[in-house]
C-alpha cells in the first residue's frame, strides 16, 4: 500500500479483532484488514476485511475483491517488504494510542453503574486463551471502575503455539477452561471470563451453588445481556414510545429468546444470515435511519452491546457482563438464576449446538444433496425423529415453504449450505457448513411459553430431535464423520 502512495493506519502492536472496524469508522478508512486465525487452529490462518463503514465485506464488495486478485496474480515487480519504507514513511501511522483511548472513552457508554462496581465484592478469572485480549479487558475493567481480573498465567501471553489447550476456542466449554476453573477456585473467584485469542468472543463460567461450574452457552449468555441491556436502557428512556426506535439482532442459528423478549418489550427484533458481517451491514443501515441496535448476538459466542463497533466485541462483552455480575450480586442473585428468571418471564428456550467434521468437500455435497431429494426429486425430509416437518428453509437455494411465494425472506447464500426445518412439535432444527472450517453445525432449539418451567421434559424432547437430526440427514458413519469431541 505504501509503495502505492495509500496512507495506512498500521496498528504497532497486536490489537483485539473489533479495534480494526472501530479504527475504520472512527479514521474514516477506506477499508480494514486483520490477519488473525481467530480461535481456529494456527494452521488456519487469514485475514478479516472490513469495509468504509466498518462492518465485514459482503456482497458485491467481496466478489470484486475477488476478480482483482483473479486478474492480478502475478506480484508486481515493486512489491516487497521494504524495512525502510515501513519505518519512515511519512504515509505510515500508529493508531494505537488514538483508537485504544478513544475506545476505552466510549466504553463508559455501557456502564451504568460504576459506583457498585467500585465496592464490587466479587472476583473475576480472565484468560486471553495465548491470544491478544488481556492488556485491553484489563483496562477496560479499570474504566468501569473494577479491580482488574485475575488474569490465568499460562494464557496471558501471546503465543502462536497455543501450547496449553488442544483448541484455542473457547467454545468448547470446560475441556478448554480447565486452567481458568482451577486458578477461579483457588482465588475463590466465581466467575470466569475467557476471550478467544483475538479477543472478538466471549466464553462465560460461573461456579455453582452446589458443586463445578456452569459454563454458559451462546444463547444463554445472549439471554442474559439482552435482558441486562433493555433493562439498562428502559431506566434511562421511560417514555414507551422511544422503544419503536430500539433494535436487537441475532443470526437466524441462534436462540428466538431476543424475539420473546421483543414480543413483550415492545421493541424490534431481527434475523440475519450466519455471521456478524451481516449484523453489522444491518446495524449500519439501522443507523442510517435514526434506529438504535442496543444488543447483537450470534449463538457461537459472539456478541455486541450496544453499537461501539460494528462486530462482535470480546473486550466490551466481558467488562458488561462484570457488571451485571455485580448488580446481580448485590440483588443476591447469581447469573444463572437471573437466567431462570428470564426465562420464566420470557419462556425457556432449550437449545443444542454442536457439529461434526468432514474433510471431504463432495461428501458434504452428497449429504445436502440427499436431503433435497430425500422423499423423491425436489422433495425435502417429510418427518424427523417420527415428528412431522411442518416448514422447510432452504436458504442455499432461496426456498421457503412457509411462504406464500416460497421464496425466503433472507438473502440467498449459494456459496454455502443451510436448511432449517421446523417440527409440529415447535424444534426449530438447522443443518448448516461453517465458513471457515471443516464442519457440518447442527442446531435446534425449543421454545416454550412463559410461566412453563417443564425443562426435563422439553429437554428431552430436543434431545431426540437432535439425534435423529444427525442420524438420519447427516448418516455420520456412513459418510464418515467425525463427532464432535466433548
Amino acid at each position: 500500500m505504501l509503495s502505492r502512495d495509500v496512507p495506512v493506519h498500521l496498528f504497532s502492536a497486536f490489537v483485539p479483532t473489533p479495534y480494526v472496524p472501530y479504527a475504520v469508522k472512527k479514521l474514516g478508512a477506506a477499508a480494514g484488514v486483520m490477519i488473525t486465525a481467530s480461535h481456529n487452529p494456527k494452521e488456519d490462518n487469514g485475514y478479516k476485511v472490513y469495509w468504509c463503514n466498518g462492518a465485514q465485506i459482503s456482497s458485491p464488495h467481496d466478489k470484486e475483491i475477488l476478480r482483482s486478485i483473479d486478474g492480478q496474480l502475478e506480484p508486481w515487480s515493486t512489491s516487497c517488504w521494504e524495512e525502510e519504507l515501513v519505518e519512515s514513511c511519512s504515509l505510515r501511522t500508529d493508531p494505537l494510542t488514538q483508537i485504544n483511548s478513544c475506545y476505552m472513552e466510549e466504553l463508559t457508554s455501557l456502564c451504568f453503574h460504576r459506583d457498585l462496581n467500585s465496592r464490587c465484592p466479587l472476583k473475576f478469572v480472565h484468560s486471553s486463551f495465548h491470544g491478544v485480549g488481556h492488556t485491553f479487558v484489563q483496562q477496560a475493567f479499570q474504566t468501569f471502575g473494577f479491580t482488574p481480573p485475575i488474569p490465568v498465567p499460562e494464557q496471558k501471553d501471546p503465543d502462536p503455539n497455543f501450547s496449553s489447550v488442544h483448541l484455542p476456542n473457547p467454545e468448547e466449554g470446560e475441556s478448554v477452561l480447565e486452567l481458568s476453573l482451577l486458578l477461579a477456585e483457588r482465588e475463590n473467584a466465581p466467575v470466569v471470563l475467557a476471550t478467544d485469542p483475538d479477543a472478538d468472543r466471549l466464553a462465560v463460567a460461573e461456579k455453582s451453588d452446589g458443586c463445578g461450574w456452569k459454563v454458559f452457552t451462546g444463547n444463554e449468555l445472549a439471554a442474559l445481556l439482552g435482558w441486562w441491556m433493555f433493562f439498562n436502557w428502559k431506566e434511562s428512556h421511560p417514555d414507551p414510545a422511544e422503544t419503536q426506535s430500539v433494535y436487537m439482532l441475532a443470526t437466524t442459528v441462534s436462540s428466538k429468546i431476543l424475539q420473546a423478549f421483543a414480543r413483550t418489550e415492545g421493541f424490534h427484533f431481527e434475523e440475519t444470515l450466519p455471521g456478524f458481517k451481516w449484523i453489522g451491514n444491518r446495524m449500519h443501515e439501522l443507523a442510517k435511519t435514526g434506529n438504535t441496535v442496543i444488543f447483537s448476538f450470534e449463538e457461537s459466542i459472539g456478541f455486541l452491546c450496544g453499537s461501539l463497533v460494528p462486530d462482535k466485541d470480546g473486550v466490551s462483552s466481558a467488562v458488561v457482563v462484570a457488571e451485571m455480575a455485580s448488580y446481580l450480586h448485590n440483588k443476591n442473585l447469581s447469573l444463572n438464576q437471573q437466567l431462570h428468571n428470564i426465562y420464566q418471564t420470557y419462556g425457556y428456550h432449550v437449545s443444542k449446538t454442536s457439529y461434526v467434521i468432514c474433510n471431504d468437500a463432495p461428501t458434504i455435497h452428497k449429504i445436502f444433496s440427499r436431503i433435497r431429494n430425500f422423499d423423491g426429486e425436489g422433495s425435502y425430509p417429510k418427518t424427523c425423529g417420527g415428528v412431522q416437518i411442518v416448514h422447510v428453509r432452504d436458504v442455499t437455494t432461496g426456498y421457503d415453504s412457509s411462504k406464500p411465494d416460497l421464496r425466503s425472506v433472507l438473502p440467498v447464500a449459494r456459496s454455502s449450505q443451510m436448511i432449517t426445518f421446523t417440527l409440529q412439535n415447535g424444534v426449530v432444527a438447522t443443518l448448516r457448513t461453517s465458513g471457515t472450517e471443516p464442519k457440518i453445525k447442527y442446531y435446534t432449539e425449543f421454545c416454550a411459553a412463559p410461566g412453563k418451567s417443564e425443562v426435563s421434559s422439553l429437554e428431552a424432547e430436543l434431545r431426540k430431535v437432535t439425534a435423529a437430526l444427525v442420524d438420519e440427514f447427516l448418516e455420520p458413519e456412513k459418510n464418515n464423520l467425525i463427532r464432535r469431541r466433548v
